[in-house]
């Protein structure tokens, strides 16, 4: 009797630890990426009062920025952390590697909110670097789990969508061959850990590269008379449609319990076709509401996004590249957003 109840007991523990993992993801929150190709960006403590000042309670930085980690310590921002391209290789290599690196960048920081362990970001399946993002996705999850951080901290990489050979209709989402090939051994992983994948969805980049089939205030997330896809199911903004076809491709690669968290999301307010302020603030706004609610085919599952970004960065390119921020460099907001 007491080893049945002790069983008994330990499954409603886990019931709850997986109810609240969910109720966690359908909060909606949207946090706002944090890039530092600029070279006059305000101080990472200034950052993260900034962070404060607006409510943005989460942040993905792409790097271990030891004083961005530092002015994190005790902030309560929940904090998606990066592993740079250029840092797989090693992490892969061993699991030696993959134990310091976590030491020195998240264990060295007990009081920092890590949630991600964002492994490469966009690695083409072409590349020679995919070969090691599972491996080193794979060392770095050994390395938190050792730590014993692997129900705190989930670790993944991030891709974009041009991992899609077919979107529309979203129902037909499906990656390309050498995607498949590439993800599908990832994805069983995730599936294992319960981690998410992380996915970089602009809306932006899709109307501009389309826009006789696609209208702006589609893709602006705007009220619009939407589009009816085969099956009667009607989507009224890109982004859900955009999401939805990652998740068809994921549930043919076997993922279909894997989440989708947004990685990055924005729209430039200068230096391209159709960028504006306006755009920007129409944008980002309707991003952080539309976020709140499940898509056609997760319906009431919000969805999890980053807007990137938090600032200008004037050493990218081409130029609309540089005018993605919310914020200037000097930390005057360029329009009117609200996080909540």
């Amino acid at each position: 009797m007491a080893a049945t109840s002790y069983h008994f007991m330990a499954t409603l523990v886990m019931v709850g630890l997986l109810t609240t993992l969910n109720l966690d993801l359908a909060v909606g929150q949207t946090g706002v990426c944090y890039g530092r190709l600029g070279n006059n960006l305000p101080a990472p403590s200034d950052v993260v009062s900034l962070y404060n000042q607006n409510n943005i309670r989460r942040m993905r930085s792409y790097d271990p920025h030891q004083q961005t980690l530092q002015a994190l310590g005790g902030s309560n921002i929940d904090l998606m952390l990066g592993v740079p391209n250029s840092d797989l290789q090693n992490l892969a290599a061993s699991q030696a590697n993959a134990n310091a690196w976590v030491q020195t960048n998240v264990r060295s920081y007990p009081t920092v909110r890590f949630r991600y362990i964002a492994v490469g970001n966009e690695v083409s399946p072409s590349s020679d670097l995919s070969r090691f993002v599972l491996p080193a996705i794979r060392n770095v999850y050994n390395a938190i789990s050792s730590a014993g951080l692997a129900n705190q901290i989930r670790v993944s990489t991030a891709i974009d969508t041009t991992v899609l050979g077919n979107s529309y209709p979203p129902a037909d989402g499906v990656f390309t061959s050498q995607a498949r090939n590439y993800l599908t051994p990832i994805i069983q992983f995730l599936v294992q850990t319960r981690a998410p994948l992380l996915v970089n969805i602009y809306t932006y980049f899709s109307y501009i590269g389309n826009k006789a089939q696609i209208s702006l205030n589609y893709a602006l997330l705007q009220p619009n008379s939407g589009i009816t896809v085969p099956g009667g199911i009607r989507y009224d903004n890109l982004l859900y449609a955009m999401v939805d076809a990652m998740y068809a491709a994921l549930e043919k690669s076997g993922g279909s319990s894997v989440e989708i968290v947004v990685s990055e999301s924005g729209w430039p307010s200068a230096g391209g076709d159709s960028t504006s302020v306006e755009n920007a603030r129409i944008y980002n706004n309707n991003l952080i509401q539309r976020v709140k609610n499940g898509t056609p085919k997760r319906p009431g599952r919000a969805i999890e996004a980053y807007i990137f970004a938090m600032f200008d960065e004037n050493q990218k390119s081409p130029e609309y590249e540089k005018h993605f921020g919310i914020f200037s460099p000097n930390t005057q907001r360029k329009y009117a957003i609200t996080f909540n």
